[in-house]
């Protein structure tokens, strides 16, 4: 399916349905490097999640993604509140745990990664892509890690890198 032409990287709000068939079977390695429980990592594993987006502008111009997550059944999962001004925001997650996250709205030369600055739509490279950079609190979590998502036309389409600390011996 096609994604409509009324998304673009100015508005993705929509409805998302993890697709397990075209997903990598890396999640389960991800979510426990993150701390997540086997059970929960099980439940997660068994059936798609659902991503219901709102992306808007609130009365000062500053841009928002909403994110509720759900898994199938209708089982709640998180809900994600981001404002894309790059400022650092503490959030304690009931997946997660205890997370510092800021998210902006970037150029794709500011990235290192050659791979993150190819294949972008036009609207992509004239607008910027969204990055949310999250990392475990870890004096509050327990755990060490860095998820670094960058999302093109839908969050669908994101790339994300997990980066554990040197420490952790994994």
């Amino acid at each position: 399916m096609a994604a409509p032409e009324s998304l673009t990287i100015l508005d993705i709000t929509g409805t998302y349905t993890m697709n397990k068939v075209k997903s990598d079977n890396s999640t389960d390695e991800i979510l426990r490097l993150q701390g997540v429980s086997w059970f929960k990592r099980k439940a997660i594993s068994i059936g798609s999640i659902t991503l219901k987006v709102k992306h808007y502008k609130d009365e000062e111009g500053i841009e928002h993604v909403d994110i509720d997550q759900t898994l199938t059944g209708g089982i709640p999962g998180t809900t994600e509140k981001r404002t894309l001004w790059w400022k650092e925001r503490h959030n304690e997650d009931h997946l997660f745990g205890a997370v510092v996250g800021k998210t902006r709205r970037t150029k794709v030369d500011v990235f290192d990664e050659d791979f993150l600055k190819k294949g972008w739509t036009e609207d992509t490279l004239e607008y910027g892509v969204i990055q949310s950079y999250v990392e475990s609190d870890t004096p509050k979590s327990g755990t060490t890690w860095i998820a670094n998502q960058v999302c093109p036309s839908g969050p669908g389409l994101a790339v994300v890198m997990i980066y554990l600390a040197p420490d952790l011996g994994n």
